[in-house]
């Protein structure tokens, strides 16, 4: 695509800076969690009904408060979808800004700021549509942070027909404005979740024969699970797995009848959460034997891993490297997270890309993503608009 053409898309960013961050600070302050974002949706919805947009408007797609919104030129050519979430999480808010979210919920994830960059630039790549060829699909996607998740569902609702690719990308509180990480092929983590109730027989402890002892059955449990990712995988494999609940029990003298653990799956393959869910289940059936007692296992993939295309991250490292951004810094391909992301789901029908720009905060004290006084430097998202711009435009070229 001509860098004419990209220089307009940056110029009409600039113009419209001031209304990016206004819309970006009304979704702070009115923040919806997973599932529950009805007033978020039709913020969106009325976006684009009061900006004469001819836009193939869809909402409350796949039972979902989803929505997509489809730029179409006129003229034949690639059909690219664009990606942004808009939930917020369960967090009461602490930072102090004036627009501060007051309900119990808050953006600490920087979801206002994708959908607000995302919303600008559909409006400005709108206006420059007599310039371009095909269509744009911007996938507004709920429910981004709480299994099962909001792009499944989407997806089971045919938003993916007839698109050639999904491009994403997420604001990251430890970059600075400017720089990007866009690692190719595995870059972030899926992520399994699960629960494990061991039932023994409670009783006194002045008398531990005449019980089952579900506390102890359960130790050796959490203690023998780490053996699976110390001697079931490859140890050049990434996996993690924690126990982040063990509870049980209501008083010192009395033995534990019912023991409930929670815990996390990571891993850098998709295969590597089959082979955890197989040797947790014959963990589970060994300390059945063992102790006597009944142990139940409830197993929920979250996510796969976000697997970026390798011919599609190459056309974007090229854009990202030849399209004069304004302001563009260090580009990292190598360092990839163990943070899930239900945007995985996308390469399962079509080639995907996500890639991560810094948003670190001016003073240089970043928070992390989930923190109740996670904050975002706004100067990033008008960047994190035009990188996207350039990037759709000349997929659409190609």
């Amino acid at each position: 695509m001509e860098q004419a053409l990209k220089d307009q898309l940056y110029q009409l960013i600039d113009d419209k800076t001031d209304e990016l961050i206004a819309i970006r600070r009304y979704l702070h302050q009115h923040p919806e969690p997973s599932f529950e974002e009805k007033e978020t949706a039709k913020y969106i919805a009325n976006f684009y009904a009061g900006h004469d947009m001819k836009v193939d408007l869809q909402t409350n797609i796949g039972g979902t408060y989803g929505l997509t919104a489809t730029i179409d030129s006129g003229k034949p050519g690639k059909t690219i979808a664009l990606r942004a979430d808009f939930d917020a999480l369960p967090v009461k808010e602490e930072t102090g800004l004036p627009f501060a979210a007051t309900n119990g919920a808050m953006h600490a994830c920087g979801h206002d700021g994708h959908t607000a960059y995302m919303l600008v630039l559909a409006e400005c790549l709108y206006q420059l549509k007599d310039q371009w060829a095909g269509k744009i699909k911007i996938i507004h996607q709920p429910a981004e942070e709480k299994a099962p998740g909001g792009a499944l569902p989407m997806m089971k609702a045919g938003i993916l027909h007839g698109v050639d690719c999904v491009v994403g990308a997420h604001g990251a509180s430890d970059l600075p404005v400017g720089d990007i990480l866009l690692v190719p092929g595995a870059s972030s983590a899926g992520s399994s979740d699960f629960d494990i109730y061991i039932t023994g027989v409670s009783g006194h402890g002045s008398a531990p024969q005449n019980a089952n002892d579900a506390t102890v059955a359960a130790s050796y449990l959490v203690a023998m699970a780490q053996t699976i990712i110390a001697r079931r995988l490859n140890p050049f494999d990434m996996a993690t797995l924690t126990i982040g609940q063990f509870e049980g029990g209501h008083a010192h003298n009395v033995i534990a009848g019912q023991v409930h653990l929670g815990g996390d799956v990571r891993f850098m393959k998709n295969e590597i959460n089959d082979t955890v869910l197989s040797w947790l289940k014959k963990l589970c059936q060994g300390v059945e034997m063992i102790f006597g007692v009944k142990v139940e296992l409830k197993f929920n993939t979250g996510t796969l891993v976000v697997d970026n295309d390798p011919k599609l991250t190459n056309e974007v490292l090229h854009t990202m490297t030849h399209s004069q951004l304004p302001g563009i810094g260090h580009i990292d391909t190598t360092t990839v997270g163990a943070g899930a992301e239900d945007f995985s789901f996308f390469s399962e029908e079509v080639p995907t890309v996500y890639w991560h720009y810094g948003q670190k905060p001016a003073d240089g004290i970043s928070y992390p993503h989930h923190s109740s006084k996670f904050l975002l430097n706004e100067d990033a998202l008008p960047f994190a608009a035009k990188t996207m711009g350039a990037i759709v435009l000349d997929l659409l070229a190609q």
